[in-house]
């Protein structure tokens, strides 16, 4: 990374590390989006299969993977006070944690998994395809955690092209082994929804053997020499990553499980309005990118400022960032809005499902525009290194507020599986707000802490 001189040099550095972030999480969500989609063309209960088990997998997924991101902050820190020789020490403590989280939910999967698919009401079938979609994708858990890590570092340090080539290597590899594994072609058997879950652990190695190869023989990373000392474990580092992860992670968990569990409540539904709820979730997922990646995009500018002393710098891409995502996501909403039966059709060819779909997708309008204050805000908080009060904004918003009131909403109004997408709307018009009012109060702190010193 450069240090910026003026609004032009920061839009320009910005849009560099932006895009390749943006493509690389497009892509990784990708992922999701073909076991969702295609295994919808197969049938509506295979689709609603892996919309069950991607519920209850994606909270952990990206809450796990939230607290490994702690990596990122760290290590933006490390570069911009200059401090390169500790960088490598950190990033084998985080494939340590890496290691254990992922073991830890493997061991959570075996003890609890049929209890929680047990205490649903779901068809036979249904709960076959998400137990097995499931049991099968456990299988790339270490490395999607590992692979966690070393992303990050490859972020912190601005070299967001190279993530984007390894997940743009990546996923043609995950819809190759959807096509052969759900479908059966070419000889391989026929597995469904179930193939899904196959190709996604397969894909999670290929991502995690990638990142180890560019980490290691690289330039400029193979400069830090990562791998050619293995530190053992220290508690010390993992507080450090921990004091800075969990915030982080639990704050991502609990957005994410949030609309996991109202996937789940609605399993009282019928099988046709858990297809078309996930169907429309997982497009305002993929829509849900471009926040995330300007999110992730002003950790590292934003860290990097703060180390060096540079406030202002800092406070000037938060605003850049946040204004982007308002402006992008007013755009996504006239996509929604002009081409919602087409987006529809993208998962299903049955018509009530394409219907059902296309009225959903209205509702994540709202969800985008909401989306586009409170994530980028996250982003900026934490290359303060501020996390616990988003830690403890996003579980008020999303769990005091939102799946509360949208549990009234669908139990006692006519609004049905609409109402609980109203609650989280309204969780998370509070949360931007509240989110909002936080960076503003760090950024006044920090200037007076400066100035008073």
């Amino acid at each position: 990374m450069i240090t910026t001189v003026n609004y032009k040099d920061k839009l320009k550095q910005f849009m560099i590390i932006l895009l390749p972030i943006l493509v690389t999480q497009i892509a990784l969500s990708a992922i999701t989006f073909f076991d969702t989609n295609m295994s919808g063309k197969a049938s509506s209960t295979d689709l609603a299969g892996v919309a069950i088990g991607s519920s209850l997998w994606i909270p952990l997924q990206t809450g796990i993977s939230g607290i490994l991101m702690g990596i990122t902050p760290i290590v933006s820190h490390l570069m911009g006070s200059g401090h390169k020789s500790k960088v490598a020490y950190q990033i084998i403590q985080g494939l340590w944690l890496a290691l254990v989280l992922a073991l830890a939910v493997m061991l959570v999967g075996v003890l609890f998994l049929p209890i929680i698919l047990d205490g649903m009401n779901l068809e036979p079938q249904v709960r076959y395809i998400a137990f097995h979609f499931l049991g099968y994708l456990s299988i790339g858990i270490v490395p999607m955690f590992a692979y966690t890590v070393l992303r990050s570092f490859i972020d912190a340090l601005g070299k967001t092209r190279i993530s984007m080539t390894i997940t743009l290597i990546a996923l043609p590899i995950n819809i190759l082994l959807n096509f052969l594994l759900i479908f059966g072609y070419w000889g391989f058997p026929r597995l469904g929804g179930v193939g899904a879950g196959v190709a996604s652990a397969i894909t999670y190695w290929c991502v995690f053997a990638l990142a180890i190869f560019f980490v290691h023989r690289v330039k400029p990373f193979a400069e830090f020499n990562v791998f050619r000392k293995w530190y053992g474990l220290s508690l010390k580092a993992w507080k450090e990553l921990l004091k800075i992860g969990v915030p982080i992670g639990f704050s991502i968990f609990f957005e994410t499980a949030v609309f996991a569990g109202v996937t789940l409540l609605m399993s009282r539904f019928d099988t046709i309005t858990i297809a078309a709820h996930q169907a429309a979730m997982n497009f305002a997922t993929t829509l849900y990118m471009i926040p995330l990646s300007i999110s992730m995009t002003l950790t590292i500018l934003v860290g990097f400022e703060k180390g060096a002393g540079r406030l202002k710098d800092a406070r000037q891409y938060a605003k850049l960032g946040i204004s982007t995502a308002v402006l992008l996501s007013l755009i996504t909403a006239m996509v929604l809005l002009l081409f919602g039966r087409f987006v529809a059709g993208i998962y299903s060819d049955e018509s009530i499902v394409i219907e059902l779909t296309q009225h959903f997708l209205i509702y994540a309008i709202f969800f985008q525009i909401s989306d586009a204050i409170a994530t980028p805000v996250q982003g900026a908080l934490r290359g303060y290194k501020d996390v616990n009060h988003s830690f403890v904004i996003t579980f008020i918003s999303y769990w005091v507020i939102g799946l509360p009131v949208g549990y009234i909403f669908s139990e006692y109004t006519n609004l049905g599986a609409f109402g609980y997408w109203i609650g989280l709307i309204i969780g998370l018009i509070v949360g931007a707000t509240l989110l909002l009012g936080r960076l503003v109060r760090v950024q006044r702190d920090q200037i007076i802490k400066i100035t008073s010193s």
